[in-house]
């Protein structure tokens, strides 16, 4: 399997960024649209890779990832992003500093008792009350990459939220209807949560 934390991956991620159709058209609009109207305020984005979706958050956000590479290309965009070491000792990242969280495209990359563990980890970092935002890829996306560990739908994000205490308030399927996700690789599970108080 692929190793998520090699120089080759991040390679990889900034090969896709520019791919097929994305070389002639704004193939990310509709997803800077559905984070912009959830107004998330200052995001911790975790798992923020290349920081594709940092870049569409307030600009106090805060990226981190476990690799090294792909935080350094963050930091080359302009963004503000640490390994999870340098979060630790990171100013203002402290308990309660952020207003959500957002994790995309990673709880598939890991197993179950993981991806809990992750979560575990950073939303001590939320404010009481703050948001939570899940995202996965459906079917047809999850194949497109050798590093998915396993299909993380509706049921494991509420799993999840379930394991973090997280209250529900909404799950859509997006950017098109549930179906669509078995043939058209960029359609998305999200889950939106709220942060015990």
């Amino acid at each position: 399997m692929p190793d998520t934390q090699s120089s080759d991956y991040t390679k990889r991620l900034t090969r896709l960024e520019t791919s097929g159709i994305k070389r002639f058209l704004p193939t990310q609009a509709p997803y800077r649209w559905n984070l912009k109207r959830l107004k998330l305020g200052r995001v911790l984005d975790v798992g923020c890779g290349l920081g594709r979706n940092l870049l569409n958050c307030s600009p106090e956000s805060v990226g981190v990832d476990h690799n090294a590479h792909s935080v350094a290309t963050c930091r080359e965009r302009g963004l503000t992003a640490y390994t999870s070491e340098e979060l630790a000792e990171a100013p203002d990242c402290g308990p309660g500093s952020f207003d959500s969280l957002l994790c995309a495209h990673v709880l598939e990359h890991m197993d179950e008792e993981l991806g809990v563990s992750v979560l575990d980890q950073y939303l001590p970092l939320i404010k009481p009350g703050g948001s939570i935002v899940l995202i996965t890829p459906q079917e047809a996306g999850y194949k497109t990459d050798a590093t998915h560990v396993r299909f993380v739908g509706f049921e494991e994000l509420r799993s999840h939220a379930e394991a973090a205490k997280v209250t529900v308030t909404r799950t859509y399927s997006f950017p098109f209807a549930r179906p669509v996700g078995k043939v058209f690789p960029y359609n998305e599970f999200v889950l939106v949560g709220t942060v015990p108080s």
